[in-house]
């Protein structure tokens, strides 16, 4: 339970960084902060995979790259499901969503709990 606590913070310090670090995206408050890291997650975890399923063709001619723009949707997405998480288009959430599993992979790899 406490690695899953452990990532979800980690998670929400990535998607601060990536707030300060992208024009174009705020956030309100510092729970907005937390629930758009766990909307983020939970769309990662459940819808991601079914709609790389539909996708499958298009990513396999694209020999994978279509997955980036699936992780920009899903961060769209999670932005327009939270109030108070706002993305000024697709375009930006595309980058975000490039820099924030660039930051959340950098973050869970120094702080490993292996268990």
């Amino acid at each position: 339970m406490t690695r899953l606590v452990l990532k979800w913070v980690l998670n929400a310090f990535a998607l601060f960084l990536v707030m300060k670090v992208v024009p174009g995206i705020q956030i309100d408050r510092f729970q907005d902060l937390l629930v758009g890291a766990l909307a983020i997650g939970l769309l990662n975890a459940f819808l991601r995979p079914v709609i790389i399923l539909f996708t499958l063709p298009a990513t396999v001619v694209t020999l994978g790259l279509f997955t980036l723009v699936i992780n920009g949707l899903m961060f769209y997405l999670a932005a327009t499901l939270v109030h108070g998480f706002r993305v000024s288009g697709f375009a930006t959430a595309f980058v975000a969503a490039l820099l924030f599993s660039l930051f959340s992979f950098v973050f869970n790899m120094l702080v490993r709990t292996d268990a």
